[in-house]
Order: structure tokens, then C-alpha cells, then sequence
């Protein structure tokens, strides 16, 4: 049996892989690529590290007696991130509330 060697990518791959059309634009494109991933990355353990503070927040305010959820206190945090991020900021916000306070 032969092995497999590995080629190097060609350019034809290259653009295949980041649309670009020169080697200039798919080296910045993959590089910005990477940025993303990693930055993509740090998000979802924020989002993670949010979900937990959530919870410890839940926890408490059920074991004294009140509700799980504090609609006035998520009209706020819906407010902060449509100022931040315009209208899609809301939606960006509506999903990690349902992602920190799980099923209602």
C-alpha cells in the first residue's frame, strides 16, 4: 500500500476555501479568520461564565421566595444592548436571557 502524502494547498484551494482572488487577500482573509475563531472562542466561554452567574442569581432569589426571572431587570439588560448594537443587539440579548434562564 502507498501512504498518503500530504500536498500543499495550491491557490486553487486557497480561494476555494476564502473567496479571495490574489494571495494577498486570502492570507489577510485566513488570518482574520483565525482572529474570529479565537475571538469566537473567549465569547462562548463568557457566554458560559454568564450562564453560571445566572444560575448562582436564580438560585438565590427562588430561595428567598421570589420568581426565578426579573422582567425589570431584563428590560435593562434588552435596553444595554440595543444601545450598544442597534436593533440586532435585542435579539443578541433575547438569546443569551433564554440561554442564562433556561425554560420558563
Amino acid at each position: 500500500m502507498r501512504a498518503h502524502s500530504k500536498r500543499s494547498p495550491t491557490m486553487a484551494d486557497v480561494i476555494d476555501k476564502t473567496g479571495a482572488r490574489t494571495d494577498e487577500a486570502a492570507d489577510v482573509i485566513s488570518g482574520a479568520r483565525e482572529r474570529i475563531d479565537a475571538l469566537d472562542d473567549r465569547i462562548i466561554g463568557l457566554v458560559q461564565e454568564r450562564m453560571a452567574v445566572s444560575a448562582v442569581i436564580q438560585e438565590a432569589r427562588i430561595d428567598s421566595g421570589g420568581r426565578r426571572v426579573n422582567l425589570s431587570r431584563e428590560m435593562e439588560i434588552l435596553g444595554h444592548y440595543r444601545d450598544a448594537l442597534g436593533k440586532p443587539g435585542t435579539s443578541l440579548a433575547m438569546t443569551l436571557l433564554e440561554l442564562c434562564r433556561g425554560r420558563i
